[in-house]
C-alpha cells in the first residue's frame, strides 16, 4: 500500500504541474479585442495579437488585453470667446485605438491612454478654436464651428495613434449676463418689428383716406356739373333728402304726426 503511494503521488504531482502550466501558458482574445505581450527580458512585443486562443511561456510573458470597439467620451470646458464671452462647451467623441500601434499606446500611455490624452487634447482644441468665434457666430455658425473643433481634434488625436470616429457638441452655452442680453435683444427686436408693422399701417390707412377723399372729391364734381346741366336732377336730390328726414323722423317717440285734413277727434276730461 505504502509503495502504490509513493507512486501515486509523484504521478499526481506531475499531472498537477503539468496541467497548471498549460494553463497558464494559455490565454484567450475575444472578440473586439487585441493582445499586446509583454517579455519579462525582451520587453513589449513589436505585434499585437489578434481574436483566438493563444500560447504565452508562463512567468515570461504576460497578454495585456486591449479593446479597440469605439468608446463615447464627453469632453467639458469653459473657455472665451473672441468678444470674451465666457463660454460652457461639450463635445462626445468616439474613440479607439489604433490596432497597428498597440505596443506603441501601451508601451508610453498605458491601459488608460483615454484618460491620459483625451481630456488634454479636448481642452486645448476647444479653447483654440473656440477663441477664433464671437459669442453670437458661435451660434450661428454652429456647425462650422462643429466641423472645425472635429478636423482639428481628429489632427491631434492621430499624433497619439487614437482614432475619432465622430466628433460633436452636444452643449453650448453662455454666461447669465450674456443671456440676458440676448434675450432683451430679442424683446428690443419685437417691438422694433411692432411699431415697424404699426407705422407701414397708418401709412397705408393714410393711402386709403387720400384714394376715398380723391374719390369724395370726383364724385362732388360730377354731382355739381350734373346739378349745373339738368333741373330733374336737383329735385331728385330733394326728393331723396325729404326722404332721409322723413325716415329719421318717424323713428322718433318724441313726435306725433297731425293729419292735415279731415277731423281730428280728441277726447277731453272735463274739469
Amino acid at each position: 500500500m505504502q509503495s502504490m503511494l509513493n507512486k501515486v503521488i509523484p504521478l499526481a504531482l506531475t499531472v498537477g504541474t503539468g496541467l497548471s502550466l498549460v494553463q497558464t501558458s494559455m490565454y484567450t482574445v475575444d472578440g473586439g479585442q487585441r493582445a499586446v505581450i509583454f517579455d519579462r527580458i525582451s520587453g513589449v512585443k513589436e505585434k499585437s495579437i489578434g481574436e483566438g486562443t493563444h500560447f504565452i511561456m508562463p512567468w515570461l510573458q504576460k497578454p495585456i488585453i486591449f479593446d479597440i470597439r469605439s468608446s463615447p467620451r464627453l469632453i467639458k470646458s469653459d473657455t472665451g470667446s473672441k468678444d470674451l464671452q465666457t463660454v460652457s462647451v461639450t463635445v462626445r467623441v468616439l474613440f479607439r485605438p489604433d490596432v497597428d500601434h498597440l505596443p506603441t499606446i501601451f508601451s508610453k500611455l498605458g491601459l488608460d491612454y483615454d484618460e491620459r490624452i483625451l481630456p488634454s487634447l479636448g481642452n486645448e482644441v476647444l479653447k483654440s478654436v473656440v477663441a477664433q468665434y464671437d459669442a453670437t457666430e458661435l451660434i450661428t455658425q454652429r456647425e462650422v464651428v462643429s466641423k472645425e473643433i472635429r478636423e482639428s481634434l481628429m489632427k491631434r488625436a492621430k499624433e497619439f495613434n487614437l482614432l475619432l470616429d465622430d466628433v460633436s457638441i452636444t452643449h453650448l452655452s453662455f454666461s447669465q449676463d450674456f443671456t440676458n442680453a440676448i434675450e432683451h435683444k430679442q424683446v428690443a427686436q419685437q417691438e422694433a418689428e411692432r411699431s415697424k408693422y404699426i407705422v407701414m399701417k397708418n401709412e397705408q390707412e393714410k393711402k386709403a383716406n387720400i384714394i376715398r377723399a380723391e374719390g369724395e372729391a370726383e364724385a362732388a364734381k360730377l354731382i355739381g356739373q350734373a346739378m349745373g346741366n339738368s333741373a330733374a336732377f336737383i329735385e331728385l336730390r330733394r326728393i331723396e333728402a325729404y326722404k332721409d328726414i322723413t325716415e329719421s323722423l318717424s323713428k322718433s317717440k318724441q313726435v306725433t304726426y297731425v293729419p292735415t285734413t279731415g277731423n281730428l277727434l280728441m277726447n277731453l276730461n272735463k274739469q
